[in-house]
Parts: C-alpha cells; sequence; structure tokens
C-alpha cells in the first residue's frame, strides 16, 4: 500500500464516526494515538518523539558519562537518559459519567466520546514512560486508579473506562474536583473531561482553582454534543432533562436564539476565568477529530519540559 495512503488510514482513526465501529478499546486508542502521531509529521511538532520523551538534550556542564550511545548513533546527536523522577508526570484523568453525559444526536453520545479520549490519553502518556490514573466521577467518585507509569497498567485503566456507563445522578463537578484537589496534592497534570450545563460557572471555576492552589497544571476538555451548543431543533418537542427528568414542551425555534446566548456568555466566562488562572479550557464536539483535544495536551506538555 502506498505511504500516502497508509497516513491517510490511519488518520481516518482520529474521527468519531471511525472509531465508533471498533468495539475494542485498547484497538481504540492505539488507532487514535498512531493516526495522531502519523499527523504531527506534518504539523510544527515534526520531530517530536515518543520514543524519546525520557531523554534530554546534552547541555554544557553536563557528565559525560551520562551520555545515552545508543541514542547517539541512532540520531547524531547527545541526549542525556534522565533519571525517573524527571521524567515522570503524574497525570489523572477525570471523566464525567453522569447521566447528561449518556446524550447524542448521531453516532456516539458525550460519555464514549469521553471515553475514547481518556483511552487515548492514557496509552499515549504511557508510552512516554509517564504516570497515569483515572477517575470516574458523578456527584461522587465511583472509581479512583492512582497514577502508575508501568506499561501493563493499561489494561486496568481501559477495563474501568470500557465498563462506564451514564448514572442515574446529577453532575456535581466542583464537589469532586475539591475532593480529589486534597486526594492528589503532589503537582501532577490533571485532565478533565466533562461537559458544563448543569452547574454554576463559579462553582466550577472554585473546583479548579483548589487544583491550582497544590500547582498541579490543569487541561478542561468541555465535551458537548452539537445541539448542546448551537440547539439545532426544529420541530415542536418536549426536552427532557437527562439528570431529574423534569420536562418542558416547546417550539425550539422561539428559543434558540436565548438559548445560544446564555450558552455563548457562560463559556466566555468560564474560559476567561480559566486563562487568569492559567487553566487551559477547550470546548470540544462530539464530532470533532480526536487530534484536536490530543494537540492540546502535546502543547501542554512540552510547555512543561
Amino acid at each position: 500500500m502506498p505511504k500516502n495512503q497508509q497516513q491517510k488510514d490511519a488518520q481516518n482513526y482520529l474521527l468519531p464516526e471511525v472509531v465508533s465501529k471498533i468495539k475494542n478499546l485498547e484497538l481504540i486508542a492505539r488507532f487514535i494515538v498512531e493516526g495522531f502521531l502519523v499527523g504531527l509529521h506534518k504539523s510544527p511538532f515534526h520531530g517530536f518523539s515518543v520514543e524519546f520523551s525520557e531523554h534530554r538534550q546534552y547541555m554544557p556542564g553536563d557528565n559525560i558519562r551520562d551520555i545515552d550511545w545508543k541514542v547517539y548513533g541512532r540520531t547524531d546527536r547527545y541526549y542525556i537518559k534522565q533519571y525517573e523522577e524527571e521524567t515522570n508526570l503524574k497525570a489523572h484523568i477525570l471523566v464525567d459519567i453522569s447521566g447528561s453525559m449518556g446524550y447524542s444526536s448521531h453516532a456516539i453520545s458525550k460519555i464514549q466520546y469521553a471515553r475514547y479520549l481518556a483511552a487515548a490519553f492514557s496509552y499515549l502518556l504511557l508510552k512516554q514512560r509517564d504516570a497515569v490514573g483515572v477517575t470516574l466521577f458523578s456527584d461522587k467518585i465511583h472509581r479512583h486508579l492512582p497514577p502508575k507509569s508501568t506499561n501493563s497498567y493499561i489494561k486496568f485503566l481501559l477495563k474501568e473506562l470500557d465498563r462506564a456507563t451514564p448514572q442515574q445522578s446529577s453532575t456535581a463537578v466542583s464537589q469532586t474536583l475539591h475532593t480529589l484537589a486534597e486526594k492528589v496534592k503532589r503537582p501532577g497534570l490533571v485532565i478533565l473531561l466533562s461537559e458544563f450545563l448543569y452547574e454554576d460557572a463559579d462553582k466550577i471555576l472554585e473546583g479548579l482553582r483548589h487544583f491550582r492552589y497544590y500547582n498541579h497544571e490543569v487541561l478542561v476538555f468541555n465535551i458537548l454534543d452539537p445541539n448542546d451548543r448551537f440547539f439545532d431543533f426544529s420541530d415542536e418537542a418536549t426536552f427532557v432533562d437527562m439528570e431529574t427528568g423534569e420536562e418542558l414542551k416547546t417550539q425550539p425555534f422561539l428559543i434558540k436564539q436565548s438559548y445560544r446566548k446564555l450558552v455563548d456568555s457562560f463559556y466566555e466566562e468560564l474560559r476567561n476565568e480559566c486563562y487568569r488562572m492559567q487553566v487551559d479550557f477547550q470546548n470540544v464536539l462530539t464530532t470533532d477529530s480526536f487530534d484536536k483535544a490530543l494537540m492540546r495536551y502535546l502543547i501542554k506538555r512540552k510547555q512543561l519540559y
């Protein structure tokens, strides 16, 4: 098969509608990451190497006995092999499994998208010799797997993600953030996969500030169905709150403009306040290619080293 065709096939696995047809979560994670890495060769990040992420370039004053000569033989460059405490980033992936995450207007739901993305992050972090853990939450913490860096750990993480289903409970992002911030005080990377339509912005921001208080780096991915964001309903409909069961019968076109205005204002407030506290905030639609979120992670990781 021609190289260009192989690259095209690999990058197809960054599309949600493609990976949703695969049943094995480990395959999904691997395909997403491989498709992402293929795409890096065409980006400003060309040359980024997962393989040598445990090395740093030789600097004047370094002990030449620490030079990895095997790497020199392959790259013709001098690299120092770092010690474990220099390389191990501890990452905590927080996945919202509240009732509203089960909504979908197309191929995959918000919780499916979050599971796929969390699996890809886990696979990529472990491939980079970093430590990664996963926490599943709604109005409480359902499962907490602490960060580890062994390759075999991926099976435990993916097993929990694979079993994650929407709970019959409301979202309580701020409450969970406060609980976890006290639980994991050692500075690391927090990746939050949730949707913020059921909680006040002030409460969410206070939870994020708690992590920043302990010097965690924070990446927030607000996962939305296109209908959450744009309210593209046409016919008269009865809307049912997936967390409370409350019903509202209305003509969508009568409230569409007001809805969009409120949602835009809400996310603008979140984005601006996150920027002020140096938290990365990004809206992600369940129709978006997975490389959008993975690139944000890569940019953040390069900033940390």
